[in-house]
């Protein structure tokens, strides 16, 4: 337990600033794509870039359709998990407070996707690439934008870390 409760405040206020416009720039852009490209079509941004309203009522990459609700319910226990422990848990480095706000962020607008439209909108469809065919969206990408970062910082550490003696 943090001996020090507000050793992690300002360190928390990030995290939750990131989260929170990485939420909002999510759904915005996925209101405007729902209200702006019907559904299963395609608008051209480049040969190799469209932007293809698709939904996804199921997992990532599309798995067990059908299933949403479970990997919504799940999302938003992890999710809140993540939160009190960034809050409450062992201080972090920043950058960790900002991968994890990029994170939860993305993952709280497919979740809440999910509790407004009844799955999740992806529109970001690349071209070209081949046995590529998977459709997402603006959530997805800063999920990635985070998860990245922190397995290179989790490996940088691990290097760093001397094995315990017995």
């Amino acid at each position: 337990m943090n001996q020090h409760p507000h050793k992690n405040t300002r360190q928390f206020g990030l995290f939750a600033v990131v989260a929170l416009s990485v939420l909002t720039l999510s759904q915005a852009i996925g209101y405007w794509v729902n209200e702006t490209i019907p559904l299963h079509s395609s608008i051209e941004i480049n040969p190799f870039l469209f932007f293809t309203h698709v939904r996804n009522h199921g997992g990532v990459f599309g798995l067990l359709q059908g299933q949403g609700w479970v990997f919504g319910l799940f999302s938003a226990v992890l999710l809140g998990g993540v939160a009190a422990y960034l809050r409450f848990g062992e201080a972090l480095a920043r950058a960790e407070y900002l991968c994890f706000g990029l994170i939860v962020g993305g993952g709280a607008s497919n979740v809440l996707d999910r509790l407004i439209y009844g799955s999740v909108i992806d529109f970001i469809d690349v071209q070209g690439i081949p046995y590529w065919h998977y459709v997402f969206n603006t959530a997805d990408v800063m999920i990635h934008l985070g998860i990245w970062p922190m397995l290179a910082i989790g490996l940088w550490q691990a290097r760093g870390a001397k094995p315990e003696t017995p």
